[in-house]
């Protein structure tokens, strides 16, 4: 057999196996001739050759077949000249064969790529980081360590940058896992004894990801596992991504010298969302549903208010819109206000627990550091006025509550007041830069 025919026989192998695992474990394969009836590939390691003996050998040896009736048997032999293994039928194989469930990577979710990660203020920095190390370019950081709380966007980056780097550099070998199933894979080597199985691959990744890495404090030995391919990994100048849902110092029983190996390249938060953020979100994600629902109406507005209303968790967020379209295409009824209320009823209440019109009152006035009493007193002084105005907005915007009820907890003032209040404020918020800084402060210290 030739190298032509072995080239022309790989593309038939890649439909068979599937591109990943093709990428994986057959385009790595050279092949070194015939000799005696037996084909000859040289492999990297010991470790693929006794995975590929046995997973891949049999059907290497029925495509060779189809090609040549003078090859009876397929050998693998490590480049660096260790012993050839010959591949066996499934019967025969030795038992001690490293388990498939230690090679694999977290499936990658096809939704979250970098054309459907919508970008803001509080996330930018984070994309920014993601898609330069997704460049596969030169990095002046390693490791990149992402962190932020639930729904914001960590995972959804980390997936973005492996599908990223596997369509531009697909000759890399990128491993994406939680921390989670490192751990179990460590002690899955530990009870078959296949340490050195699992330290040869784990070393031999070229991007290493590990989602929630917090999940590992506490567990001594995959801690110490972790430090150890963290360290050969860095000294061999390969990409580490991290994330986490805090900061490396905040990661309780982290081992010290790991923190600081997190902390040694670039660590980038990612904030609460924006309401601004929240409702480019919701618009990216209308466009798709309104492909599967063409016939569905939306009411003006209605967008504003769920961005305004759930605040904490893009994921709620994007469900909630989800479940929306869904009801309404079930009931046959157009998206107006009113039914997004009812069929949001318990998502929005469990939103509304989130911040108290009193809690607003307490932080506007210390954000301007006067008194409460004076806030909602009926002094029209403007250090008092605006701060009063702005708490409304924020009451209006963040809860639930009428504006009848706002104005009784100011002080008694009339519905038409606040609404005067609010406009004011929306109208400030787009020609005064610093009223504009103000409220986003104030929002995210009650969403927080």
């Amino acid at each position: 057999m030739t190298q032509e025919q072995w080239g022309a026989l790989q593309h038939k192998l890649c439909e068979t196996v599937g591109e990943n695992n093709y990428k994986t474990w057959i385009k790595p394969l050279s092949y070194d001739g015939v000799n005696e009836g037996v084909a000859l590939f040289k492999v990297p390691t010991n470790f693929m050759s006794t995975y590929v003996s046995q997973n891949y050998g049999d059907l290497l040896l029925a495509q060779l077949s189809t090609v040549t009736t003078e090859i009876r048997r397929v050998q693998f032999k490590v480049a660096n000249g260790e012993r050839p293994r010959v591949a066996a039928p499934a019967a025969r194989v030795e038992p001690t064969a490293p388990s498939s469930d230690l090679l694999r990577g977290a499936p990658l979710d096809t939704r979250f790529t970098f054309d459907t990660f919508v970008v803001g203020k509080p996330n930018e920095l984070a994309h920014a980081a993601a898609r330069r190390v997704a460049e596969n370019g030169p990095v002046t950081f390693n490791p990149l360590f992402l962190y932020g709380g639930v729904g914001l966007g960590k995972t959804h980056l980390m997936h973005a940058i492996s599908w990223e780097l596997r369509a531009r550099s697909p000759e890399l070998n990128v491993l994406y896992l939680s921390a989670e199933q490192f751990m179990y894979r460590f002690v899955q080597a530990l009870r078959e004894r296949r340490m050195m199985d699992f330290k040869e691959m784990f070393r031999s990744v070229d991007v290493l990801m590990v989602d929630d890495v917090q999940f590992i404090a506490g567990k001594d030995s995959t801690q110490e596992e972790f430090f150890h391919t963290f360290n050969a990994l860095v000294d061999q100048q390969k990409q580490i991504i991290i994330s986490a849902d805090r900061a490396p110092d905040e990661i309780k029983d982290m081992e010290n010298r790991i923190r600081s190996r997190l902390q040694s390249g670039l660590v980038v938060d990612l904030h609460p969302t924006d309401y601004e953020l929240r409702l480019g979100i919701l618009q990216t994600k209308l466009e798709a549903h309104r492909a599967l629902y063409p016939s569905l109406g939306i009411d003006g507005g209605v967008l504003e208010f769920l961005a305004h209303r759930i605040s904490t968790n893009v994921r709620v967020l994007e469900g909630a819109l989800t479940r929306l379209f869904a009801f309404a295409s079930l009931v046959g009824k157009p998206i107006t206000m009113e039914l997004t209320q009812d069929c949001l009823a318990d998502v929005l209440r469990a939103s509304e627990r989130k911040v108290s019109i009193d809690e607003i009152q307490r932080k506007v006035a210390e954000h301007y550091n006067i008194r409460l009493a004076d806030m909602i007193g009926p002094k029209r002084l403007r250090s008092f006025a605006r701060p009063r105005q702005v708490a409304m907005y924020l009451c209006k915007q963040l809860t639930s509550r009428s504006l009848p009820e706002i104005g009784r907890r100011f002080g008694g003032r009339d519905h038409t007041t606040v609404m005067h209040g609010v406009k004011r404020i929306e109208e400030l918020k787009i020609q005064d830069g610093q009223i504009a800084e103000d409220l986003e402060l104030l929002r995210r210290a009650l969403e927080a």
